[in-house]
């Protein structure tokens, strides 16, 4: 069975040792996440970041760098994600706009924090993304810049 993920962006950014996660409801369950979600045909990786930010925290995301591509696989239903997680800057909040469905609230938590709430994280990919940004790994943003679904699956079919 050929492996089919889902393709999500996230992002990690920090202010004075604090990182900007939300809260989110999913399946009846209160989780922590980084501002994150699914990548829209047509939009790329950069595009779908910084919508995924504005819509679940009402902040505007500035990229500055990658972080990594993470591949896991979900033991309770076996479904596997692709994330893309990119680093920046946030700005230019706007405390009138309603978050995205399923978003409670957003927080700025220490790692310590979020270590704390461990069994509440949505998946491990919050702290290693966390990990990864504290151990100072960074890729330049043109290696994924104009990269998108529709030209990943173009590049794919070509390239067989």
């Amino acid at each position: 069975m050929p492996l089919k993920p889902d393709v999500t962006v996230a992002a990690v950014t920090e202010e004075d040792g604090r990182f900007l996660v939300v809260e989110e409801r999913i399946q009846q369950r209160l989780v922590f996440n980084q501002p994150a979600g699914h990548v829209e045909l047509g939009e790329t990786l950069l595009e779908a970041v910084i919508r995924e930010v504005r819509e679940e925290t009402a902040w505007r995301f500035e990229p500055a760098a990658m972080l990594g591509a993470y591949l896991w696989r979900n033991p309770a239903n076996g479904r596997s994600t692709l994330r893309f997680a990119f680093t920046g800057r946030v700005s230019d909040h706007d405390a009138s706009q309603a978050l995205d469905t399923g978003i409670v609230t957003t927080h700025w938590l220490t790692r310590e924090a979020l270590v704390e709430r461990e069994p509440r994280l949505r998946s491990p990919l919050v702290l290693r993304c966390v990990d990864d940004y504290l151990s100072g790994k960074r890729l330049p943003l043109d290696s994924v810049a104009y990269l998108d679904l529709h030209t990943a699956s173009t590049v794919r079919a070509v390239s067989l």
